[in-house]
């Protein structure tokens, strides 16, 4: 068979048979075709019988086949009418879409809280924080403990000396009210002199 002279078109009655290309398709005479699909046609050529299947079993499953759908319509207009009827029984009740979710939602969070997975995290999370608090206390008094050796230090009291001098010559005796040191005075006036 040419394949140039097969009519390709897949909604075509014609369809795998060969067609004489040299005229017009519109001069080609179909005969025996129908619009639409044809009840019983199963032996003709555009519908074949799967082989090993005889005409009379391919109408009893058809007629089965008829048979299931129409079952299965008809379920489905039960589930629409039972969907309805729990629809309209929430509604006398009081339960909204909102409330219903909101139920919902704290049920799968009460189910994720009491799942194994959650409680290893949380456990883990909860040491994990533990140990970050023990260490941010021990790098606290690391650094506590380092600013007041600083502060003891000869050159941050030489700073304060310093600081404590600019302070007087810049407010001068009457500074705060207290009787006025010598500029050469070595102690500060106060014990712990804020930055």
């Amino acid at each position: 068979m040419d394949p140039a002279s097969q009519d390709i078109n897949l909604n075509s009655p014609n369809k795998g048979l060969v067609v004489d290309r040299s005229d017009s398709l519109s001069d080609v005479p179909v005969e025996g075709v129908m619009e639409g699909p044809v009840e019983g046609a199963v032996g003709n050529a555009a519908n074949p019988l799967p082989p090993g299947l005889t005409e009379e079993e391919a109408e009893e499953l058809r007629t089965e086949l008829t048979k299931v759908e129409e079952e299965i319509n008809t379920l489905r207009q039960v589930l629409s009418a039972k969907e309805r009827h729990a629809t309209e029984l929430k509604r006398k009740l009081g339960l909204s879409p909102l409330n219903e979710l909101r139920q919902n939602f704290t049920k799968g969070w009460q189910d994720v809280q009491t799942s194994n997975a959650y409680k290893k995290t949380q456990e883990t999370l909860s040491q994990a924080g533990q140990k970050t608090s023990a260490a941010l206390t021990t790098v606290g008094t690391v650094i506590s403990k380092r600013l007041g050796d600083m502060r003891n230090s000869a050159t941050f009291k030489s700073f304060e000396d310093k600081m404590g001098n600019l302070k007087y010559k810049v407010a001068g005796p009457r500074g705060n009210g207290e009787a006025a040191s010598s500029p050469t005075d070595t102690t500060p006036t106060q014990e712990n002199p804020s930055f």
